[in-house]
């Protein structure tokens, strides 16, 4: 026996947008994204944006506490 869903489901809540991040001053890779990230934003093409965030974020994780 099949059993149909008679109530909608409750709404998905997303958080706030994450901030942009801030790569550090000395890296060169970060420096270059954060160009390409700034031309992105000028023609309008904020999906482009997102994703040099998502790389900025990603090339410069932190790394966890070694256990003693």
């Amino acid at each position: 026996m099949n059993r149909q869903q008679t109530m909608p489901e409750p709404p998905v809540t997303l958080g706030p947008p994450l901030e942009e991040p801030t790569p550090p001053a000395d890296c060169g890779v970060c420096a270059a994204l954060v160009r390409q990230r700034a031309e992105a934003r000028a023609r309008g093409d904020l999906s482009r944006v997102s994703d040099f965030n998502v790389e900025i974020r990603a090339h410069h994780v932190p790394r966890r506490k070694r256990r003693r």
